[in-house]
């Protein structure tokens, strides 16, 4: 057969099949359907704001196809936005008897009348849907009220769900998340109290939520009265004195923790492992009377227990922090202090446990006595000790850095700090060896290298390294911009190592010729803070308040003015034992910088110098 001939044959039989099928087709029924391909247009077309279009594919559609989840929704908001209300309240009213177990559609018939302006409508249809609410109804429903951002329903779908559960708890955790979103504090506290008095194990979720939803220092005194009551009235309650030792730890309220803890710990008998960590957290806050009264009573109460060694250390550590950091500074006290190290040492035994112990009294002989061959030579015994940890001795390997920063050997310094920059690779003494190696750099004028090290440090894990990087960075860029030479700054940097090698005399003296060398600098504002602290070091209390008193009456100053007023508050509370002045000037702190990080803490200590829950 020729190729044409075939391919006439082909064609005609595939002629012949067409006509015997077509009848067939022609006798099915014509049914109204959308494919989901139109399904999706439409959406698109509503998401352009296209409503007539969408309305025009769903019209034709049967009712049961209307009332489908992919469909309804789309086809509701359309009509509605075209305000074609009846016709949405006629296809809403058909979604809700064709899908009754479907709760969400009667929530949506009501937005139907709320969208049409017929309010008491739509609050008896929502009425309606929550008398018939059933179990597993409660929440598909209150998150339908939730996206409708209508709070007053979503919180009395829960009561209701509640009721329905006969369960005075249930729901909770959902409550005290709305209610924490509509900040009704007087509610989240009800709630966050009544949960953790049912079930203690919701502490850490309630310690969460209200982390959130505290946010004045009103709505934390509402919850600390609240919770006196409770530990007062149910003493056998734990939750709410574990509950009370958290809130007063967020407020710095370390005797007031302490309080707390200790009760917890003879409740529990807990070897004091509680009242160790508030210590321990006062301390870092530099509340060190709190950190010495926690640490002392674990040190006398268990002794012989698994913390009473180490509280015994911690115990020296917190006074020597006190001591060091009150002016002037009493050497009569340093040498008592290193008596008791030396006292514990001889009980102890020179250890691996008790390296650290070693490494303090290294410190206080470096840095507060100027015997630097004493403490090389105990240092050198910890880094020396047989199984002494990793970190016990990298940590004694950063102090001899020190030292040798100290003796103006900064190579031998940077050396140390290298070593364990390596070892201790993205770890906290990791970081902190290489914020030394930084400083070195920034003391040396290297501005460059130091901004290399603090750009890494910046976004270090720990809080304090890198606000302590930030710091150094933002006074290295502000002060190089117009002195591209950074003269002023290297003159500066230079002081801050005579501050850190413990020369204050010298150290005052520079910061007096750089205002002389550099009048109207841009670290004009910074020397002066700095002098001021060295004044108060030193005991000059009068001259440090002078000082200070240059910035905060000099508006040019604006950046260290909060500083400033906050040290000059701390001067006459701590040093001068003025509380009136001190009271006065906290206040000025809380009205005229709002915004200061010194707030929270002016706060506290204004209401304490002014007898607020003493």
């Amino acid at each position: 057969m020729r190729p044409y001939s075939f391919l006439i044959a082909a064609s005609l039989l595939i002629a012949a099949s067409l006509l015997t099928v077509a009848p067939a087709l022609a006798q099915q029924p014509t049914k109204s359907w959308v494919p989901m391909s139109s399904t999706a247009l439409a959406q698109d077309y509503a998401s352009r704001g296209e409503h007539e279009k969408v309305v025009f594919l769903f019209e034709k559609l049967s009712a049961e196809e209307q009332a489908s989840l992919a469909v309804f929704p789309v086809y509701l908001n359309s009509l509605q936005a075209l305000k074609r209300y009846k016709e949405a309240e006629k296809i809403a009213k058909k979604a809700v008897k064709l899908r009754p177990e479907d709760a969400t559609l009667g929530v949506a018939l009501g937005g139907v009348y709320a969208a049409a302006g017929d309010k008491p409508a739509a609050d008896k249809q929502w009425q309606k849907v929550l008398t018939q609410l059933t179990t597993a109804q409660v929440v598909p429903v209150a998150t339908e009220f939730g996206r409708r951002e209508l709070p007053e329903w979503t919180e009395r779908t829960y009561l209701r769900g509640r009721a329905l559960a006969k369960n005075d708890t249930e729901y909770a955790p959902q409550l005290i998340q709305l209610y924490t979103q509509t900040q009704n504090q007087p509610q989240v506290l009800a709630e966050t109290l009544h949960l953790v008095a049912q079930d203690e194990k919701q502490l850490p979720f309630v310690r969460n939520m209200l982390q959130n939803a505290l946010r004045e220092e009103k709505d934390f005194d509402a919850l600390e009265k609240l919770l006196l009551t409770a530990t007062q009235e149910h003493p056998d309650q734990s939750a709410y004195s574990e509950l009370l030792l958290w809130l007063q730890v967020q407020r710095k309220d370390f005797s007031g923790a302490l309080v707390q803890a200790r009760a917890l710990d003879r409740r529990s008998q807990s070897a004091g492992v509680q009242v160790m960590g508030v210590a321990a957290i006062a301390q870092q806050n530099k509340d060190y009377e709190s950190a010495i009264d926690g640490f002392a009573y674990v040190a006398k109460e268990y002794r012989s227990g698994p913390y009473g060694n180490l509280a015994r250390q911690r115990l020296l550590q917190a006074r020597e922090a006190q001591v060091s950091t009150t002016y002037p500074v009493d050497l009569t006290k340093v040498r008592a202090l290193v008596t008791e190290y030396e006292q514990l040492l001889a009980e102890l035994g020179r250890t691996p446990d008790t390296a650290p112990v070693l490494r303090n009294l290294a410190n206080l002989y470096a840095f507060q006595l100027n015997d630097r061959p004493k403490a090389m030579t105990l240092l050198q015994q910890v880094i020396d000790m047989p199984r002494a940890s990793d970190e016990v001795i990298d940590e004694a390997k950063v102090t001899q850095g020190d030292l040798y920063l100290l003796k103006g050997e900064p190579w031998e310094a940077t050396l140390l700090y290298s070593q364990v920059e390596k070892s201790h690779k993205d770890s906290p003494l990791g970081y902190e060896a290489k914020l030394r190696n930084a400083r070195l750099s920034y003391y040396a004028g290297d501005f460059k290298l130091a901004q290399s090290h603090l750009d890494i440090l910046k976004e270090a894990t720990t809080r304090e390294i890198a606000n302590d990087a930030m710091q150094l960075s933002l006074l290295i860029q502000d002060n190089t911009v117009e002195d591209t030479l950074g003269l002023g700054l290297k003159a500066y940097a230079a002081v801050e190592q005579l501050v850190f090698q413990n020369k204050i005399p010298e150290a005052i003296k520079g910061l007096d010729a750089l205002l002389e060398k550099f009048p109207g600098h841009s670290l004009s504002d910074d020397t002066y803070y700095l002098k001021a602290q060295l004044q108060r070091r030193t005991g000059d209390f009068p001259g440090a308040i002078a000082t200070l008193e240059r910035i905060t009456n000099n508006p040019k100053y604006d950046v260290l003015s909060d500083d400033a007023l906050f040290l000059l508050a701390r001067i006459q509370e701590e040093d001068l034992k003025d509380k009136g002045k001190a009271q006065e000037l906290y206040n000025q702190v809380i009205v005229k910088y709002p915004g200061s990080i010194y707030v929270a803490e002016a706060r506290k200590r204004f209401r304490r110098l002014r007898g607020d829950g003493v």
